[in-house]
């Protein structure tokens, strides 16, 4: 995050907190820079996760409550850490791991826009893995 006083981009969270709702956590964060503190506002993007979800899974016979299930789990991901941030990276890591199991081609499909496959032969190997694997 950008300090709003001086643009140093690194800093430290001092104290995060949950709204009554839980849709909002706010933090307290110091600048690793100039030293002083600023509060930062976090909204939980439930929604957008969903809809990603809803594409992938689109024309396949995947219910919704079952992408609820997913969309909590991240939720309950990020609640139950620490540290109280999670990275992007790790939140689609954590998408596809359960896609994965929930069915295979919505899996494929969120892969290859999360990770970008650059040319065939990237994508023909994420799926030799998934016919490879032993689940």
């Amino acid at each position: 995050m950008k300090c709003p006083f001086c643009g140093h981009l690194g800093d430290k969270v001092v104290d995060s907190r949950e709204s009554k709702e839980g849709e909002v956590i706010r933090r307290r964060r110091e600048c690793l820079g100039c030293g002083r503190r600023f509060t930062s506002r976090e909204r939980v993007e439930r929604q957008k996760l969903i809809g990603g979800l809803l594409k992938a899974c689109e024309k396949r016979p995947v219910s919704v409550a079952s992408l609820e299930k997913i969309a909590d789990r991240v939720e309950s991901a990020l609640q139950d850490k620490p540290e109280k941030e999670i990275s992007t990276e790790e939140i689609g890591a954590f998408v596809m791991n359960e896609l994965r199991r929930l069915d295979k081609v919505a899996y494929v499909r969120f892969a290859s826009v999360y990770r970008h496959f650059r040319d065939i032969g990237e994508f023909m190997s994420e799926l030799k893995d998934l016919l490879n694997a032993k689940e």
